[in-house]
């Protein structure tokens, strides 16, 4: 490796610059965007955006942290990228509230072909929120998307066809303790928005999604309840790990990241279930279906996207100012 005092140090800021944007296509609950950058000469702090205009304390906070999670993973691919090395410190100690982590460039390397198909793949990594079927995903493909959540020291788990009958039994059962946050939701698919947040009308399908898990409603009207024979080719998966605090979720975010770039680069669909971990009753029905080996983060679908299949537009996002703080 080659010191950072050898190289220019234009072209880290250059990087730098380049990791935030790159971020700012990473994933996130209700497309909040709940990340701050604070640029400095060689590192990158990330923030949890607790600004009143994102009203993020109205959103759940652990899928906040899950979604800067997300982000921080896309940056640390735009570096790698850009062959620049970087060293993270999550969750620093004495940190300022809603720190969540620092990357500090420290080196210049090879750029690996991997990096840089990962970082061409953020630019057209969707949400598709349309039924599937077709092919079925292959056991070697869920090996690949597996040993992509262990890479960030999460574990990912796929469901039998009967648990993803439970789980869809008890998502319905509890979709109305989410009534109380139907406005909110509102707030988040029309109406008054921050600039560039929220889930659009044109990448949200017109109908209710028949699909095996109910999900959000969006406030359209239709019929959420189970249809086990919609996904009969799609895998239902959850995210897990050992603990419950804010570094897990952090962890859990970037696991996100590596398993969809993963899963696009392979032709696989995924549509996220941020709802069944919001509510207490279901989350602790995924807990008991990993038979109390760890806490349930986010569960996903899986499917083989066809060769004639349109997504969706990608979702608006905050302009880079909004998100990135240089000092």
């Amino acid at each position: 490796m080659t010191s950072t005092l050898t190289f220019d140090t234009a072209a880290v800021t250059r990087a730098l610059t380049n990791a935030a944007t790159a971020a700012s296509h990473a994933p996130s609950i209700h497309n909040a965007q709940p990340w701050r950058w604070h640029a400095h000469d060689d590192h990158l702090d990330l923030s949890l955006d607790e600004s009143p205009a994102l009203a993020v304390a109205g959103l759940d906070r652990r899928l906040a942290i899950l979604s800067c999670g997300a982000a921080l993973h896309h940056a640390l691919v735009s570096l790698a990228a850009d062959g620049m090395h970087a060293t993270v410190t999550r969750l620093p100690r004495q940190a300022r509230s809603g720190h969540l982590a620092t990357i500090r460039v420290d080196a210049r390397i090879p750029v690996e072909p991997a990096a840089s198909r990962h970082l061409q793949t953020i630019a057209w990594r969707q949400t598709d929120r349309h039924a599937l079927s077709g092919t079925p995903v292959d056991a070697d493909t869920l090996r690949s998307m597996a040993a992509a959540a262990e890479s960030q020291q999460t574990l990912l788990h796929v469901l039998r066809p009967r648990q993803v009958l439970d789980l869809a039994s008890a998502s319905d059962h509890t979709r109305g303790d989410e009534s109380d946050d139907q406005a909110e939701l509102r707030e988040w698919t029309g109406g008054t928005r921050t600039l560039g947040t929220g889930n659009a009308d044109t990448v949200i399908p017109r109908g209710a999604s028949p699909t095996t898990v109910p999900g959000r409603p969006f406030g359209r009207p239709g019929d959420m309840a189970i249809a086990d024979s919609r996904d009969r080719t799609a895998v239902f998966a959850v995210l897990y790990g050992p603990g419950d605090g804010n570094l897990d979720w952090l962890r859990a975010g970037e696991a996100l990241s590596a398993v969809w770039l993963k899963a696009t680069e392979l032709g696989i669909s995924v549509l996220p279930f941020s709802s069944t971990t919001e509510v207490t009753a279901t989350r602790e029905t995924i807990r008991h279906l990993l038979s109390g080996l760890g806490h349930p983060y986010l569960f996903l679908r899986f499917a083989v996207l066809g060769s004639d299949t349109a997504g969706p537009p990608n979702t608006p996002r905050r302009p880079t100012g909004q998100t990135t703080e240089h000092r």
